[in-house]
């Protein structure tokens, strides 16, 4: 399935929507204007040919960040990204499930006997939306076993989200879409090859899933290349790709999404020696979380000087808010929308 690609505008010729007109004109102090600053940093960073990867935390995927991320991705406005096992598969279950997933207004106020209710309904709630276990989890998994035990037979080992391109690209999942597929960040990053890292994949569900079928004996561990080779190949793709203007980090949450990729500079400096390599060119982070003590996810960019992995020159940026609410306004911005 091949999505025709918009017509793209450049900076100068760029008429600004109605969401980035309100933004301009209301956007002006303190979070709101950050937002603001981050967005136009992005942007000039692109348009002076630079590259942008995308660090996904949380669960942007079941908040339907797709609807926005998808178009980034699309018009060239994100060249990798970084997300946890969890973000990779639920934009697929929101493909192929859409329809029985459950929202719960009053998430806030659920007894624990009421949480044991959804479990036994086969629902996994992520704040106020639930996952449908069957028609999610299980429907993805019947092709994801083919898809491994393939590769077994074959004796081929590919990355985690290489298996989820192989179903996206063979067209075998369109029979369960419930959604616009242009609202998939999967399926646009699927029909550009766009590169992913997925940090810490074992322990997402489809990750425990395969554990399953090595418990068993059904699979071997070896088909899924690890973490440390997709290290190794950030490493070259970091490499051959950072030329100036360089590359920008935008990472929405903590954790490992953004924590695994962000090294891969200070790695290629201090432990390979390769002092040509620059440094990240943009910094932006929107987070809820505190800086405090020893708190990795909640420190502030200029920490990351002192570890070889931003600049004193980068443009710095943290917007403390919800990400669900302020990464649709950047890209909003950045797509001229």
């Amino acid at each position: 399935m091949t999505i025709a690609q918009p017509e793209r505008a450049t900076l100068q010729e760029l008429v600004r929507g109605p969401v980035s007109q309100f933004m301009e004109e209301h956007f002006l102090h303190f979070n709101a204007a950050t937002v603001v600053e981050a967005a136009r940093a992005y942007e000039d960073l692109i348009e002076r040919g630079g590259k942008m990867l995308v660090a996904l935390a949380g669960a942007m995927s079941t908040a339907e960040l797709g609807k926005s991320l998808a178009e980034m991705i699309r018009q060239d406005k994100v060249h990798i990204i970084s997300c946890t096992g969890a973000n990779l598969e639920e934009d697929v279950m929101n493909l192929v499930a859409h329809s029985h997933y459950k929202r719960i207004p009053n998430w806030r106020d659920l007894t624990p006997e009421q949480e044991r209710q959804l479990l036994d309904e086969h629902y996994n709630r992520v704040t106020d939306t639930c996952i449908p276990e069957e028609e999610a989890f299980r429907r993805l998994q019947h092709h994801l076993e083919r898809v491994w035990t393939r590769a077994q037979h074959e004796g081929k080992r590919y990355f985690p989200h290489e298996y989820l391109y192989q179903l996206i690209e063979s067209g075998e999942l369109e029979q369960y879409y419930e959604i616009d597929p242009r609202n998939s960040w999967i399926i646009a990053a699927a029909e550009k090859h766009l590169p992913i890292v997925v940090p810490g994949w074992e322990d997402s569900t489809t990750g425990n899933i395969f554990a399953s079928y090595v418990l068993r004996g059904t699979l071997r561990p070896d088909i899924v290349k690890s973490g440390i080779e997709y290290m190794t190949w950030l490493a070259e793709w970091y490499s051959a790709n950072c030329q100036p203007p360089g590359i920008g980090f935008f990472q929405i949450g903590g954790g490992i999404a953004g924590d695994f990729p962000i090294c891969v500079v200070p790695m290629l400096h201090q432990d390979l020696g390769r002092q040509d390599v620059l440094l990240w060119s943009y910094f932006c982070q929107i987070s809820d979380s505190t800086t405090s003590y020893g708190s990795y996810s909640g420190a502030v960019p200029n920490e990351k000087i002192t570890w070889g992995k931003l600049g004193v020159e980068t443009p710095k940026f943290i917007i403390e808010s919800d990400a669900t609410i302020v990464a649709p306004l950047i890209f909003a911005w950045v797509l001229g929308w």
